[in-house]
């Protein structure tokens, strides 16, 4: 069935754009131990690529701990090789079914590392903005074709829809502004 241009849709697709951005800035760590900085993990286990929450209960005992407890013995080391490949800086030490990570002083280059880490991220997440407003525009065009709405109508609704990216873009770029701020901070 052909698609019709739907502004909700639209909203939706660049709102979870950025929800993801903030979920990924999460995971950034600046100092302190915080379980949301081993979300961005993949472990692959199974014969599948899965986030680490879900073959792992992760929790920070220490300001400057955090510990995975693997749920299956044979997954420890498929855990082990997924932290060291997040880029993330950390060096798990093995006891048993749990890993442990401390997180070591953030040094200046360290913290620029982790700056243009979240730059990149905010990069991912205004193309998927830019992806959903190219989307948008070809459905507009479409709709022309198909005679749905005028050539007025398509030019209001492209603009409504360069509104809304550039909204949402500029949303990017004050979340990652917020974080780079943070991680530069000593």
């Amino acid at each position: 069935m052909a698609q019709k241009y739907d502004k909700a849709d639209v909203e939706r697709r660049m709102t979870g754009a950025v929800e993801s951005l903030k979920g990924d800035l999460s995971g950034l760590r600046t100092g302190r131990a915080n379980v949301a900085l081993l979300d961005p993990v993949m472990v692959e286990v199974y014969g599948a690529l899965m986030p680490l929450n879900q073959v792992a209960t992760v929790s920070a005992p220490e300001p400057r701990m955090l510990s995975v407890q693997v749920w299956d013995r044979a997954n420890v080391i498929p855990v082990e090789k997924g932290i060291a490949r997040s880029n993330l800086g950390l060096n798990p030490s093995i006891d048993g079914q749990t890993l442990r990570l401390p997180l070591p002083d953030l040094t200046e280059e360290r913290r620029k590392d982790l700056a243009k880490l979240a730059g990149k991220y905010a990069e991912g997440a205004k193309i998927a903005i830019r992806n959903v407003r190219r989307d948008a525009m070809e459905l507009l065009k479409d709709d022309e074709k198909k005679k749905q709405i005028s050539e007025d109508e398509r030019k209001r609704l492209e603009d409504e829809v360069q509104t809304l990216t550039d909204r949402y873009i500029k949303d990017v770029d004050a979340a990652t502004e917020a974080k780079e701020k943070e991680i530069l901070q000593r």
